[in-house]
């Protein structure tokens, strides 16, 4: 009966946590339809969810495509299939490990900082203060923050994908001897609108998990030191395991043929 009970007790706090966080997705949403609206506070999140991510994801990015290459290279010549590589590089990058790598390392960067900012100002009264004066919190901290994390993500993602296809590029034909001309033209030959689409759409979905679950864990986080640092922690597990069950429900939907 104990491991009933602790099996029980376990969905039953999933369950709750589910429900609380959809309530407070629907709120966000509540807030955004209607005035006001805090430009500023958009544009700051703007910049800090963009511009400051840029190199982190470029790195990533870079030498991901840079791998791939190699590891392309390394099992296609087994089977005297080189030309292949750039089309595995291009498509790769644009379908899926650009959206996912570059969502998890946001995640890991603007999640957890979401999470200990908003947290901090929970322990600290400060979003009761933003209350008493008569400012919805969810209105001046949450709704900006979902808004950047939805615009930004896709841009970031977009030249995820140039920097990683340019990595294989490099890779490809300086290291490896491709023709350059030939690199192109194979990289462009496969490529479709889809490839590149899919890979938008899944990062504006994945930059609206990563800015849900670092305001939600935030915004209720518990008091004190510990509590905030649990918030950032569960802030950045639970986008990591969102978008990876998001990107398996989006690429069935968008290439189910």
């Amino acid at each position: 009966m104990g491991f009933l009970s602790a099996i029980g007790k376990i969905s039953i706090a999933f369950i709750a946590t589910t429900g609380r966080i959809g309530l407070f997705f629907v709120e966000s949403i509540l807030c955004l339809m209607r005035p006001p609206w805090y430009w500023r506070q958009i544009g700051a999140q703007l910049i800090k969810i963009g511009y400051f991510s840029l190199p982190v994801v470029g790195l990533t990015a870079i030498f991901t495509g840079m791998v791939l290459a190699l590891q392309s290279y390394t099992g296609f010549s087994r089977f005297s299939a080189e030309g292949a590589v750039a089309t595995v590089v291009v498509l790769s990058m644009t379908r899926e490990l650009g959206p996912v790598l570059a969502g998890l390392m946001v995640a890991g960067r603007v999640g957890a900082s979401m999470a200990a900012e908003i947290g901090t100002m929970r322990v600290t009264e400060q979003i009761d203060a933003l209350t008493t004066l008569s400012t919805n919190p969810m209105q001046y901290l949450v709704v900006p923050r979902l808004i950047a994390g939805v615009l930004m993500m896709p841009i970031l993602v977009f030249v995820a994908d140039i920097i990683g296809v340019l990595g294989g590029y490099l890779v490809s034909v300086y290291q490896l001897g491709f023709n350059s001309g030939n690199y192109l033209q194979k990289t462009l030959q496969y490529l479709e609108p889809q490839d590149v689409t899919s890979g938008l759409i899944k990062a504006a979905a994945f930059g609206l998990i990563i800015s849900l679950m670092g305001c939600y864990h935030g915004y209720y986080s518990a008091r004190g030191a510990e509590g905030v640092g649990r918030a950032t922690t569960n802030a950045v597990v639970g986008s990591s395991i969102l978008i990876l069950c998001m990107n398996y429900a989006l690429t069935a939907i968008l290439f189910n043929r």
